[in-house]
């Protein structure tokens, strides 16, 4: 009897154990797996201060970040929306493989995998790395910490968007590419996640395209420059169709970024072209948005390395890559320190002057003033709300009411000239406004060590075109920082030697 009833109750038991284990421990086991395979948050580190700035996170992965392998293939998927080839012909910088390849991803760009992709996205070093070229048949030396002289940010944000527009932004086009380019994507990665994340991305995208629609009505802002603080209007969710039209076409040039210590000590000098802030960290946050981060996903740890590496860095040298008259230098150090050190600094490592790193009302500077009129007293009192509730809330943005002065570390890379890089050359910029170039090319990284800046009477070279800049074009007026406190008035041999000194910054 016991054993006829042990015996019925075996298959029961049985039965129990195998709905217990397809009940709880088999959705267990799946989920275990699931958070193993979608949870995490892993962006890919450097121990080198130098390659953290290159390729580091700042967190604009997480909400702006590309599908790995659909930021490589997008470029052969829509390639008529690009000037050339690939993200190169766009000005971006890629390194060399030790077989001579170009890296798979470009300077400026950082990776990192999230939600069980790996995202890249840009970082600071997009804006302020490029190349320097002694002559057009020497390789580019890659000089990190210098504006971006050769980037065509107006046309990578408008390659997206037209894309994103384009049919072909699927999964029917998008996977064979993928898979054509050697992409070995497991079949969860095959079947489920890229599909929706293709669908996802070009959600995503068209829905900035219609926010950004302001960006495809400005006049082309060319390599090495961008309209800052508009795109920051849309953070705020300004109304941009509605905005004074003065608040548009303000493009700057992208700046350098060494030596900001000494932005920093003793003194906190007036920050960005306008001098709209005071201090170093709340400026690197505010431009950290540009790489796409927000107040809950700034990676605040791998920001601060960067800042860390710029307080120190300095640029390289003239004279390691061209001769110096040392005598003609000689001549021209007095000249500088009559005309220029006052607002400039002593030197290129020495920032001390009454007016260095102060505002000269645009009345008495003259320069082009479409830039400034961008930032706006309405922008400032926005920007004071972002991170509210955190530490590092902002406080220090400010409306002014003219254009900072510069230090000049680094300067005959800095070039063109003026805050919207409308004078090619320094030698161009100690001419009267009327004696500059009317019109000229941006984005050769070949150098012209005589005039001090980068050639520019070229419109192409290696089948690459340059972009023409006119000077009559709204936010590109040459005109400014002349008369006889500016130098414009000096006998051509002074000129001469002032512009030799100036090569020893």
């Amino acid at each position: 009897m016991n054993d006829d009833h042990a015996q019925a109750a075996n298959p029961w038991r049985r039965r129990f154990l195998i709905l217990l284990i397809v009940i709880v421990a088999l959705p267990t086991l799946i989920g275990i797996w699931l958070v193993q395979r979608f949870g995490g948050d892993v962006a890919v580190d450097y121990d080198s201060p130098t390659e953290h700035f290159k390729y580091g996170s700042t967190g604009g992965e997480h909400e702006m970040g590309f599908p790995y392998w659909i930021w490589r293939a997008l470029p052969d998927v829509c390639p008529q929306y690009l000037p050339g080839k690939g993200y190169q012909s766009l000005g971006m910088v890629y390194e060399k493989n030790s077989d001579g390849s170009d890296k798979d991803v470009p300077v400026g760009t950082s990776r990192r995998r999230y939600q069980g992709i790996d995202r890249v996205f840009v970082n600071c070093a997009v804006c302020h790395t490029s190349t320097v070229r002694t002559a057009a048949d020497q390789p580019p030396t890659i000089v990190l910490g210098m504006p971006a002289a050769t980037f065509n940010m107006k046309g990578f944000e408008e390659f997206f968007f037209r894309c994103a527009a384009d049919a072909k932004f699927s999964k029917e086009f998008i996977m064979p590419e993928i898979e054509r380019q050697g992409g070995q994507l497991d079949l969860l990665d095959r079947y489920v996640v890229y599909p929706v994340a293709i669908a996802i991305m070009r959600d995503r995208v068209l829905a900035l395209a219609g926010r950004f629609k302001w960006v495809f009505d400005q006049e082309e802002w060319g390599p090495g420059r961008v309209d800052t603080f508009n795109s920051a209007k849309v953070i705020f969710n300004f109304p941009m169709a509605h905005l004074d039209p003065s608040e548009f076409n303000g493009p700057a040039d992208f700046p350098s970024l060494w030596r900001q210590r000494q932005r920093k000590e003793p003194h906190e000098m007036q920050l960005h072209w306008d001098g709209n802030n005071t201090n170093v960290e709340e400026r690197n946050k505010s431009a950290a948005f540009g790489t796409g981060t927000t107040p809950p996903t700034i990676d605040l740890a791998r920001i601060r390395r960067v800042e860390d590496w710029i307080m120190d860095a300095t640029p390289p040298l003239f004279s390691q890559f061209f001769p110096i008259d040392s005598h003609l230098a000689a001549r021209g150090e007095p000249i500088y320190q009559a005309y220029c050190s006052a607002c400039h600094g002593a030197s290129g490592s020495d920032f001390s002057g009454e007016y260095v790193g102060q505002v000269t009302p645009l009345g008495a500077i003259g320069t082009d003033r479409r830039r400034l009129d961008s930032y706006t007293h309405t922008l400032a009192v926005n920007q004071a709300t972002l991170y509210a509730g955190y530490p590092w809330r902002f406080t220090h943005f400010r409306k002014t009411f003219g254009y900072a002065n510069m230090p000049l570390d680094g300067l005959w890379l800095r070039a063109p000239y003026l805050h919207n890089g409308s004078v090619p050359s320094l030698r161009d910029l100690l001419e009267p406004a009327a004696r500059r170039p009317a019109a000229f090319y941006r984005g050769n990284d070949v150098y012209d060590p005589a005039k001090v800046g980068f050639v520019s009477d070229q419109p192409e070279a290696n089948g690459h075109k340059f972009f023409r800049l006119d000077t009559a074009v709204l936010g590109n007026g040459n005109g400014g920082h002349e008369g006889k406190d500016y130098g414009t008035d000096l006998s051509p041999a002074d000129k001469t030697a002032l512009v030799e000194f100036l090569k020893t910054f």
